[in-house]
């Protein structure tokens, strides 16, 4: 894990091990970057003529969005000057339904401090006025990096009305191509963009955050199975063929296809499962051991289960809540449950406060090694070879046939 901040003592196998080192973006860069977001002028280094040539090619915050919202297409261009070269890093994504406090969650691994030189702001909350307006926060994917070298991904909301009524033309088809060319209706669309984000997620992440809303929600585990069942041929971020795509001959060329496809199919980011807006009666030990049963059985025969079996012998076990439970259905998967927030954030009187998980979660996060990629990648080759999984993932043949099988079932308009 780099440079995890964790108030929790590291696990045995972890303490000889040095703590790595911590590689910042070049000064320039990020004072540049820095200035551009707000950052008192001054805190980045000293002003001089090349700082002002890169400062005119920055992009501003609310252009590092990885996802154009008309095209759907991938630019890697606008957060590549806030990464380097450095190998020591990790990959944190999340899912979710709108309002369940995913970008909350991140804020809370993220870390922000408003005193650091160079550091982006923290990602937009859901207010009250958003909320009463019925729009979203986050749209596409928004990009964050932390001083550990955290490159966190916040994305929009799934199942979100608010996205779909932003995407929808009046006669009920969808502004976006989210299949290149494929011209469906904008709940089709909307379906399969959440897909989308899934599987992207699933590939190019260490840890991968899926946030439910309450205990009876379980359609963010109905969309990870999806992803699990669509996710084939699509390779991790250090793949071969993304590393070196044209081959210097056919034969080289058909064995880093088979390497990518290899690769593809065994990767799997390491799922952390968040249902959050719990209430009392839900964190009594009973239900803790149901929902936990329930959530080992349902994945029991998935990769995120397979995965979590052959890297248990390298992790200690980790617990979320007070409640445990030694079957080992409900064991093997990673869950937090987080109860609902009071207005004046008292604490509960028999059950973990609000804040107290929130602050677990992150030292769970910083302080798991995650899935490993088949190679080693910096952080720039990481967001540029992201890039190209994008684009493998809208024109995957997989996606393109379930797409098809939704258009025949009759569940959406043509």
């Amino acid at each position: 894990m780099a440079g995890s901040s964790s108030s929790n003592p590291l696990p045995a196998s972890h303490q000889a091990t040095p703590p790595p080192k911590i590689l910042l973006a070049k000064p320039g860069l990020v004072g540049v970057a820095a200035r551009g977001v707000g950052v008192a002028p001054g805190l980045g280094g000293p002003q001089d003529d090349s700082s002002a040539a890169l400062r005119s090619r920055l992009p501003s915050i609310g252009s590092l969005n990885l996802l154009s919202d008309s095209s759907w297409d991938f630019s890697s261009d606008r957060f590549l000057p806030f990464l380097t070269d450095n190998t020591d890093f990790t990959v944190v994504g999340v899912i979710g339904p709108p309002g369940a406090g995913k970008s909350t969650i991140m804020n809370e691994i993220y870390g922000y401090d408003a005193t650091s030189p160079g550091m982006l702001p923290p990602f937009a909350i859901e207010s009250e006025e958003t909320r009463a307006m019925a729009k979203h926060c986050t749209v596409g994917i928004e990009p964050r990096i932390s001083s550990e070298r955290i490159i966190l991904l916040d994305t929009q909301p799934v199942f979100s009305p608010s996205v779909l009524a932003d995407m929808i033309r009046p006669d009920g088809s969808s502004t976006i191509s989210v299949i290149s060319g494929e011209s469906l209706s904008a709940e089709l669309a909307h379906e399969l963009m959440t897909i989308q984000l899934g599987v992207f997620l699933a590939s190019v992440c260490h840890i991968f955050l899926v946030v439910s809303e309450g205990v009876h929600d379980h359609s963010m585990w109905r969309l990870m199975s999806m992803v699990d069942l669509l996710k084939h041929g699509i390779p991790d971020p250090s793949s071969v063929s993304l590393l070196h795509p044209q081959g210097s001959s056919l034969s080289s060329e058909k064995e880093n296809k088979d390497k990518s496809l290899e690769v593809g199919k065994d990767y799997m980011a390491a799922p952390v499962f968040v249902q959050t807006k719990l209430r009392d009666q839900d964190f009594t030990p009973h239900n803790v051991v149901q929902l936990k049963k329930a959530l080992g059985r349902y994945f029991s025969s998935s990769s995120f289960m397979k995965l979590k079996c052959q890297n248990a012998s390298n992790e200690n076990s980790n617990v979320a809540i007070s409640a445990q439970n030694d079957d080992t259905d409900s064991a093997t998967l990673k869950l937090f449950l987080v109860p609902t927030k009071d207005r004046d954030d008292s604490p509960r009187p028999q059950y973990e406060s609000y804040i107290s998980v929130l602050w677990k979660i992150r030292d769970q996060v910083l302080s798991m090694s995650g899935s490993s990629f088949s190679r080693t990648v910096s952080e720039r080759d990481w967001l540029k070879n992201s890039a190209k999984i994008w684009d493998v993932i809208k024109n995957s043949p997989i996606i393109a046939e379930y797409c098809r099988t939704l258009q025949s079932s009759g569940m959406f308009r043509r």
